[in-house]
């Protein structure tokens, strides 16, 4: 069976199981168990390795099993893996099975114990395994679309990003793994990859990432294993990156963290009200205090880059333009780190609408008294350009162009300005107010030709966005009030 059939085949019974409540990211944590659990017991029978798994939680204990017994220790065994240690324990992560239906959990064991997973090479597994992946994410309106980030744009950066075999990668909000993926790719075709040490270090230790959503983690986690990544220990961890303050840093980072309102906790008053309490991350490496996520994650990624590192950040325009926290931030980018390109990316390319959105490239210098960004390159893939995630999607060609103006890492200062990419002088951009770097100059055809305006619901989207910024702005001004 060819690998779309495969897809499709295990992709079908998730209609089945949604009559029966089973929503589709739950199916995708069910079939990642079991698909474990099989070709564990494969590479024990047909490869001699030794098992990853306690004797009572191997696959030829629950193949032969149906009804009530076979749901009994279906949920046993995934509670026991789910205390294991290293690579088992992160994929079997607060683990439970969410099948009640004994019948279907049987169908299902059956679906996947009719194929021979180990016989399929890397490249196919991985595949059929991101196409659930993709689908997941395409059906689900929201949740799982937040972590996925449309495909040609991750190869674009990783692309332009070049990072070497020797070097570490690492994503602070890395869902399910397709920058670690995409940089895996990348630096296996490298000709210091030929090197069977050098292949083994990148697949076991070079590839690290880390998400506060435990089931998001066990997605990632198995998707890498399926792809050849990771060794005893898992490449990835469940944990608040913005809690994490340590010695680790990287070479490269490569991340789209989570957009949204700024991080808060509910709170029930003595006379049983609940009121909203902003969470705000103290950390001693931070520039500011504040509850913006995005500001945060931007912090910690300025906090784990090794000096001569370089970071991609997937990042909303309101980085770009807020006063405050978000101004100090911004001149701690430009005077300590090489902040050289700003791609701003077009709306209706991810699963929440109206999204706008920009990749910032800025590189770690050693500690100076200079300002370290001579110019700042900015590429406007934004203006007059309309996508879709169905009918038209993102293309890797719509970011050719990207890619040689960019000129990659070796090249950079042989760039040439164009249409869409232009440079500003960090004297320019201190001298705008508030350091505001949302920088457009290309004239919106829609503000003159009805017939080039965004379809009503990327409108209504925008919209919705903007007004939610507005209220985050008042709660603000109304808080600071409060408490004079």
């Amino acid at each position: 069976m060819n690998e779309q059939a495969l897809v499709a085949k295990v992709w079908n019974y998730a209609h089945v199981l949604r009559d029966d409540g089973v929503s589709y990211g739950d199916y995708l944590g069910q079939i990642s168990f079991l698909l474990f659990l099989k070709m564990d017991d494969e590479r024990t029978k047909f490869l001699g390795e030794s098992s990853m798994l306690p004797e009572d939680c191997r696959w030829d204990t629950i193949a032969p099993l149906t009804g009530e017994p076979l749901e009994r220790h279906y949920k046993a065994v995934l509670e026991k893996l789910a205390k294991q240690p290293g690579l088992v324990g992160t994929l079997f992560l607060k683990a439970e099975s969410k099948i009640n239906d004994p019948a279907k959990l049987s169908r299902l064991v059956n679906l996947i114990n009719g194929e021979t997973w180990v016989g399929l090479n890397i490249d196919v597994k991985g595949t059929i395994y991101e196409g659930l992946l993709e689908r997941n994410a395409g059906e689900v309106k929201s949740g799982a679309g937040q972590y996925f980030t449309p495909r040609p744009l991750i190869e674009a950066i990783v692309k332009v990003i070049d990072p070497d075999i020797g070097e570490t990668v690492h994503d602070p909000a890395v869902g399910t793994g397709g920058f670690l993926l995409a940089a895996y790719d990348h630096m296996r075709k490298q000709e210091g990859a030929r090197d069977r040490k050098a292949l083994r270090k990148l697949q076991d230790d070079q590839l690290s990432g880390t998400d506060i959503v435990a089931e998001v983690v066990r997605l990632c986690a198995m998707n890498l294993y399926l792809h050849g990544i990771g060794g005893a220990t898992a490449p990835v961890k469940q944990a608040d990156a913005l809690m994490i303050q340590g010695t680790d840093s990287y070479d490269v980072i490569l991340t789209n963290p989570p957009f949204g309102k700024r991080q808060s906790f509910k709170i029930v008053r003595d006379d049983g009200g609940i009121d909203s309490e902003r969470m705000d991350y103290v950390r001693e490496d931070f520039v500011v205090t504040t509850g913006n996520k995005q500001l945060n994650f931007l912090q910690h990624i300025m906090s784990i880059m090794k000096v001569g590192g370089t970071a991609a950040v997937v990042m909303p325009d309101n980085v770009l333009f807020e006063g405050g926290a978000g101004e100090t931030l911004r001149r701690k980018l430009l005077r300590d780190f090489n902040f050289h390109t700003l791609l701003r990316l077009p709306t209706g390319i991810f699963y929440s609408q109206g999204v706008k959105a920009n990749v910032l490239f800025f590189d770690r210098a050693s500690p100076s008294e200079r300002v370290e960004t001579e110019a700042l390159w900015v590429y406007d893939l934004r203006t007059n350009q309309r996508f879709t995630l169905r009918e038209r999607p993102l293309k890797s060609a719509d970011l050719d162009d990207f890619i040689a103006s960019y000129r990659g890492k070796y090249d950079r200062h042989k760039r040439e300005p164009s249409e869409r990419f232009r440079k500003f002088d960090y004297e320019d951009l201190a001298k705008r107010d508030k350091l505001n770097l949302d920088i457009f100059w290309l004239k919106d055809a829609s503000a003159t030709d009805p017939d080039s305006l965004p379809p009503p619901d990327e409108i209504a989207a925008e919209i919705v966005v903007n007004l939610e910024l507005a209220l985050e702005k008042f709660r603000s001004v109304a808080a600071k009030l409060g408490a004079r």
